[in-house]
């Protein structure tokens, strides 16, 4: 059986996760280190990670590798040096990633981006469930959460917690339409 997909990730209010130039410097403007956002919860209810290799080059460039814990999947065609244990390429189809025998352990996996990657997931339908943390910033131009070409799907609203400094983080789980 095929695990379970999670997007876990920050957008702006107009709906971009990062710069042009792929910067999230944003992100630290709501720095709080008494609020984790929900964050440990949600990371102690993963099995592994899912990312694109640019995303991954970004955040393994920022100093040591955060998740050493779980197994980390990069979806890539190029050759990755990995700075960590526990971090693979894989190449192909999504569904056919994640619906392998090798996935087959995992219960639940947490899509980190980027929004190429999103997209691919999203268009095949594979994103169980939407965790989205609204930064009450507007960036104007950016990568978009979600890329277009996007086809339209129904979301069950789970929950809405609002935070301080404006923040707001959306919960949806995917519906039947």
């Amino acid at each position: 059986m095929a695990p379970s997909i999670s997007l876990y990730i920050s957008s702006t209010l107009d709906g971009f996760i990062a710069r042009a130039d792929g910067a999230i410097d944003w992100l630290t403007r709501i720095d709080d280190n008494d609020t984790d956002y929900g964050y440990a919860e949600f990371f102690d209810s993963v099995d592994g990670i899912i990312m694109g290799s640019t995303t991954f080059e970004m955040i393994q460039a920022l100093g040591p590798w955060p998740y050493p814990e779980k197994p980390t999947f990069i979806f890539t065609n190029r050759s990755l040096k990995a700075s960590a244990e526990n971090i693979y390429s894989v190449s192909g189809d999504p569904v056919q990633v994640v619906g392998s025998k090798a996935f087959s352990q995992f219960r639940k996996l947490w899509l980190v981006g980027g929004s190429a990657l999103i997209g691919s997931f999203l268009k095949r339908g594979l994103i169980d469930e939407y965790i989205i943390t609204i930064l009450p910033v507007v960036l104007g131009q950016g990568l978009r959460l979600f890329a277009s070409p996007v086809q339209e799907q129904w979301l069950s609203m789970v929950s809405c917690t609002p935070y301080d400094r404006g923040v707001l983080q959306l919960r949806y789980m995917r519906s039947g339409g």
